[in-house]
């Protein structure tokens, strides 16, 4: 798993250097456009119930997907800007979140 985000961010900064994107993803930016994401994300679930949003249909699901893609792709974005292994970082918050909420 650690070599997925790994190649998929090496990917995701391909893309942006090739169209030159580079100057405009400065932390402060990527950090707003994954604030729209998550929104536009948010948009699809605004007014259903827990039942319906268990329940997508395959419209609602491929937008989903496309939301949820978008977050990824800045929040990797904003990782290798500052230096972050996410992989890393989500492990080490597990293990306080551990601490912090034991099991039973």
């Amino acid at each position: 798993m650690p070599g997925d985000f790994e190649q998929l961010t090496t990917e995701i900064r391909a893309f942006a250097a090739a169209r030159d994107w580079h100057r405009y993803h400065a932390p402060k930016n990527l950090v707003m456009a994954l604030s729209v994401e998550v929104a536009e994300l948010m948009e699809h679930f605004q007014w259903l119930t827990g039942e319906e949003s268990d329940a997508l249909g395959p419209s609602e699901r491929a937008g989903v997907l496309d939301e949820l893609a978008d977050v990824q792709i800045y929040l990797l974005e904003l990782a290798d800007r500052l230096g972050v292994d996410m992989v890393s970082a989500v492990r080490a918050k597990m293990v306080k979140n551990g601490v912090k909420y034991p099991a039973g």
